[in-house]
């Protein structure tokens, strides 16, 4: 069996790709372009990749592929349509990272709301020093105890996101993209007006599809409280960038942050980097499903699903 590793610089290199490597003949690529894909995933059994996108004219041009094992749990880099006309099954990896894309979003939450990136200038630019005040109340943050924050996506990380949140004695509502409720636990609001505007936090954990793409700009940033503050951890997309730098810029919320962009990386001019006010945005590189923890786990969840095709 043939195992080509398309992206494989992508989980890193402080831990062991040994389970899957020891599986067969095994070719890894830090990195493939568009124009090399077809040319490197040649003879190919098995093909992985992260990002690196498999359609039509790269699954033709390997007539010996049997298996695409996607890297992730999103497999909207793959045509899944035309692959399963073809025969060949596409496994992702489920539920690798949810503890990692959680802890990650309070990340996020916990310097937006307790203001850690102007706390944490005051006292290396020195003003501290030279206050004469042993504290500083002069940019007040709130605490999460009984405030509201509203989930769009109660997946297998938005309900660990929201278990969290109860832990801080948060009110938790969800909005299912679906349009229905699914939760007993939690209370779901299916108007998405109704439900930004009620929330204090929204955080966002759902996919990336046909209901999602574009689903928050500026008319819907606009329902929400001028105190609140959202978080995408979902999908670059689903939050139409340019408005909601708008939206900061206006003063229409308090803040964001993002682990996720519609293109990654983005360029220097991105809307993002045009944020008046830098303390009010927070970005990280798309790292929430990264911990040491989630890519072992991701890489012993590729090798089993190999294991499970050749059965």
């Amino acid at each position: 069996m043939k195992i080509v590793f398309l992206d494989a610089q992508t989980l890193g290199n402080d831990v062991s790709l040994e389970s899957v490597s020891s599986l067969g003949e095994y070719v890894a690529y830090p990195a493939t372009s568009p124009e090399k894909t077809a040319e490197r995933i040649q003879g190919a059994d098995v093909v992985i990749t992260n990002k690196v996108y498999m359609g039509k004219e790269q699954i033709d041009s390997c007539p010996t592929l049997k298996l695409i094992c996607v890297a992730a749990t999103g497999t909207n880099n793959v045509d899944m349509e035309y692959a399963a006309s073809k025969g060949i099954p596409v496994r992702n990896a489920v539920n690798y990272s949810t503890e990692s894309v959680a802890q990650v979003t309070f990340m996020h939450i916990l310097n937006l709301v307790g203001k850690g990136f102007y706390f944490d200038n005051y006292v290396k630019c020195g003003e501290y020093s030279d206050s004469g005040c042993f504290t500083n109340a002069v940019n007040p943050f709130f605490e999460l105890k009984g405030k509201k924050i509203g989930i769009v996506g109660l997946g297998n990380i938005g309900s660990r996101v929201a278990a969290i949140a109860s832990a801080f004695g948060m009110e938790v509502v969800y909005y299912p993209t679906s349009g229905k409720a699914h939760s007993d636990q939690y209370k779901a609001v299916t108007d998405l007006n109704e439900f930004l505007g009620q929330c204090d936090i929204v955080s966002i954990h759902c996919p990336l599809n046909a209901k999602t793409n574009g689903l928050i700009g500026y008319e819907q940033l606009c329902k929400m409280k001028r105190s609140a503050y959202i978080v995408n951890m979902g999908r670059g997309g689903i939050v139409i960038e340019d408005e909601l730098v708008k939206a900061l810029n206006d003063g229409v919320i308090a803040g964001a942050a993002s682990d996720v962009f519609t293109k990654e990386p983005f360029a220097p001019d991105h809307p993002y980097m045009k944020v008046a006010d830098k303390s009010r945005i927070r970005l990280t590189p798309h790292i929430g499903w990264a911990s040491k923890e989630a890519r072992e786990c991701l890489i012993e969840k590729i090798a089993e699903n190999i294991r499970q095709g050749w059965q």
